[in-house]
């Protein structure tokens, strides 16, 4: 049975009914609207301001583990949820893990930034980001780290003038229709976070493009940054986790997130700690590589109702990544899992039409046996299954489009039935069809 939604749930559905819901890329109808709440990103402990292509959600984990592990008690704004608007909206407990916002506050919040809209223009998702910065502004906390919901220059989050430190994560082609349509004009939307004089953590950049942009505008505003490669690094040594800076080495456990492309994010997450003014013991970020936690970054999925219906014994993983980027992250961990494991490997995929679906697929070719396409449920911008199987094709795969993901689960069981070890199966593609999977299979994040 479909659980009911809750309070703040019907009112954020009855303002999406109310307001648009797409992008306006301005700062002024957020600033108005804070203006008229008080001020209350004003009024919040250090920032972590965190934007980027990809790995931004995965260093915002990061970031989380360390301050918690030092003690610290630290809110976590996140972007775009999972199953529940609520995931969005972390409360920081000192010495402790932080709590999801409850549904209370939640709907108090919501309530409270309506009224001061007063039915002006806005639109839904500038309402949710006044609501980050007045729920955080009514708990004590020691730290805040903050996600970027899209691109950064124009991104709502970016009312944050002074932040402790700003982390650019790396920077692909993503949200062309809204950022530009070359690398560096991404980067420029993403360097828009970079404030006049605050630190700046620069991670691991694939493309010079996007990294010449990136320095020169820290080095234009005044910004101290660090670099990756450069001024900080991590690297895998004796199945350790190695991280370097100025400050010398540590020694650590390799990050509880798997795939190689987790170390340079973790060391991105470690830089921009220290760079905020926090301290870090090497005990401490020992504990947060072991502890660090974000659903839908290939999160093994052990349990649940899906998981009942997959082959005896198979391995699954879920993971959102959704562009080529993401895609070459989660393959090359696939290959390594195929390295140490041997088992055949299928994808069950869904995606959103604003995405590069050839692009993505290409980084399995030689490495997946087949391809079971999905659509999203409640997302009028989830791709046609047989067209993303058409884009499988294309990249080189055998594809078959299907009904769900347990229908997809069934017929790789049916397959597995005629003999052989026990399949890996990733099932991923968007975040938005990762909600969707961790609802089914009854593990929502918490």
């Amino acid at each position: 049975m479909t659980e009911l939604p809750s309070r703040a749930e019907q009112e954020i559905n009855r303002l999406l009914g109310l307001y648009p819901r797409g992008f306006d890329l301005s700062l002024e109808r957020i600033a108005r609207l804070l203006n008229d709440l008080g001020r209350p990103q004003d009024k919040l402990p250090p920032i972590i301001h965190i934007a980027g292509t990809n790995g931004k959600g995965s260093a915002t984990a990061f970031c989380r583990a360390l301050l918690e592990a030092s003690g610290l008690a630290v809110h976590v704004h996140t972007s775009p949820h999972l199953v529940r608007w609520h995931e969005r909206y972390r409360i920081g407990v000192k010495g402790g893990s932080g709590q999801l916002v409850s549904d209370e506050a939640l709907y108090d919040a919501l309530m409270a930034v309506e009224k001061a809209n007063a039915g002006q223009p806005i639109t839904v998702f500038e309402l949710l980001t006044a609501v980050i910065f007045l729920l955080f502004s009514q708990s004590p906390a020691d730290a805040v780290v903050i996600e970027v919901g899209l691109g950064g220059l124009y991104d709502a989050t970016n009312v944050i003038q002074n932040p402790a430190v700003t982390l650019i994560m790396p920077v692909a082609l993503d949200h062309q229709s809204w950022l530009g349509n070359t690398l560096a004009e991404i980067a420029v939307a993403k360097a828009g976070i970079i404030k006049q004089g605050c630190p700046v953590v620069i991670g691991r950049q694939e493309e010079h493009e996007a990294l010449d942009v990136l320095v020169e505008t820290a080095e234009r505003r005044h910004s101290p940054y660090r670099l990756y490669g450069q001024d900080y690094l991590a690297f895998e040594e004796n199945g350790r986790l190695v991280y370097q800076d100025d400050d010398g080495l540590m020694d650590l456990p390799l990050p509880a997130l798997p795939g190689r492309h987790q170390f340079a994010n973790a060391a991105a997450a470690i830089r921009a700690v220290k760079s905020a003014g926090f301290p870090l013991t090497q005990d401490a970020v020992a504990t947060a590589m072991k502890t660090v936690s974000w659903p839908a970054r290939l999160q093994r999925l052990r349990a649940g109702h899906l998981v009942d219906v997959a082959p005896t014994g198979a391995e699954i993983w879920l993971d959102g990544g959704h562009n080529p980027h993401g895609g070459r992250a989660v393959a090359e961990a696939m290959a390594g899992f195929e390295e140490r494991d041997p088992r055949p490997l299928y994808l069950v995929t869904g995606m959103i039409n604003t995405k590069d679906p050839k692009g993505y697929f290409d980084a399995f070719e030689g490495l997946a046996r087949e391809v079971f396409t999905v659509g999203i449920r409640n997302s009028d911008a989830g791709l046609d299954p047989v067209a993303l199987a058409t884009d499988a094709a294309e990249a080189g795969l055998v594809a078959e489009p299907v009904g769900s993901t347990k229908e997809a689960l069934q017929k790789i069981a049916a397959l597995t039935r005629r003999g052989g070890p026990p399949p890996r199966i990733l099932i991923g593609g968007s975040l938005y069809f990762a909600g969707t999977v961790l609802e089914d299979n009854g593990t929502i994040p918490q």
